[in-house]
């Protein structure tokens, strides 16, 4: 027959080998995910950004499984306006022992300097092969995957779309930076292929950009070209106040530059982009190399008119170019 002390002591015993046992399970990581890219630190901050592209990609992983604040949390980084504080950022992430860093391009070339070993997702990186992150676009080795963003192939379409908009002999200002100068080769070699004149202004700071402006006007350019950047990204609005104001059509690369109130843009879609960033993240905190990784290249690519800018400069839009758009604001 149980006595009532036998009872006490099985159940005593119980007790605590489920103590033990809930003590022994070891607590859910949570992930660390950085985000190093231009603009402002509190856009990019908490589980809705202000920033849209990031959004995005937190929208994704929410789509994959992820819930932020119990699998995943992010440490975000923006330079400010300021590129040159890209290296500090990235030691910062680094010393922060992140799971893995997700990057602009422009982000790129300070996290090669700051660690061998992160795993870095690139959202996207002009040309990953020349630009030194990796071995080749189906076997990246090292650390480095993600996307291309394909900038060399795009190139030429985007001046021959400001080309049929805006023809003649005049000159195509380009605006670039100098810390990427492969936006510049690029350009030189497709006007080069196509016979047209560019004018090269190269950019500095952002003070730098008001002067090239004055520089177009007085050099009777027809035309401008923008790629982004860094230093131009975060500057989106101005730019396009300044190219109204200059009365100089004005191209540029992506999509959040229009939406900004520039002209027209044609390039992969920025926003796919990092959506299928947090498809390499995924598979990264699920125990994939980054090196054996393939890039990815983008499989969307959109003209987008921004019509309010084009009455603004009082420019006509060619029908051909408009049925062209993917997208046409008003």
């Amino acid at each position: 027959m149980t006595t009532r002390r036998q009872l006490l002591q099985v159940l005593g015993a119980s007790l605590a080998a489920r103590s033990l046992a809930g003590r022994a399970q070891p607590a859910r990581k949570v992930h660390r995910i950085g985000i190093l890219n231009v603009g402002m630190t509190a856009d990019y901050v908490g589980p809705q950004p202000k920033n849209p592209v990031v959004n995005e990609f937190l929208r994704r992983l929410r789509e994959l499984g992820y819930v932020y604040g119990e699998n995943f949390v992010t440490e975000a980084r923006g330079d400010e306006g300021r590129p040159e504080r890209f290296p500090e950022l990235a030691a910062e992430l680094v010393r922060l022992d992140v799971d893995v860093i997700v990057a602009g391009g422009i982000a790129l070339p300070a996290l090669k300097k700051a660690t061998p070993t992160i795993p870095v997702v690139m959202a996207a990186s002009p040309d990953p092969v020349s630009q030194g992150f990796v071995r080749s676009l189906s076997r990246p080795g090292g650390n480095f995957t993600g996307m291309s963003l394909q900038s060399a192939e795009t190139t030429g379409k985007r001046l021959e779309l400001l080309k049929e908009l805006v023809p003649g002999t005049a000159p195509v200002a380009v605006l670039w930076e100098r810390n990427n100068s492969l936006n510049w080769q690029e350009a030189e070699a497709a006007a080069g292929v196509r016979g047209w004149k560019l004018l090269s202004l190269e950019i500095r700071d952002a003070g730098g950009i008001e002067r090239a402006f004055a520089l177009a006007t007085g050099a009777r350019a027809g035309a401008v070209l923008v790629f982004g950047g860094g230093l131009f990204f975060p500057m989106a609005r101005q730019i396009a106040e300044l190219a109204i104001r200059s009365r100089l059509p004005t191209m540029y690369e992506l999509r959040p530059y229009v939406e900004a109130g520039g002209l027209l843009s044609y390039g992969a879609d920025i926003y796919a982009i990092w959506r299928q960033a947090a498809g390499f993240v995924d598979r990264i905190l699920k125990g994939a190399k980054p090196g054996d990784l393939p890039i990815e290249q983008p499989t969307k690519f959109e003209l987008v008119v921004n019509m309010k800018t084009a009455r603004a400069l009082g420019l006509a839009m060619p029908s051909s170019l408009l049925l062209r758009a993917d997208e046409v604001l008003q």
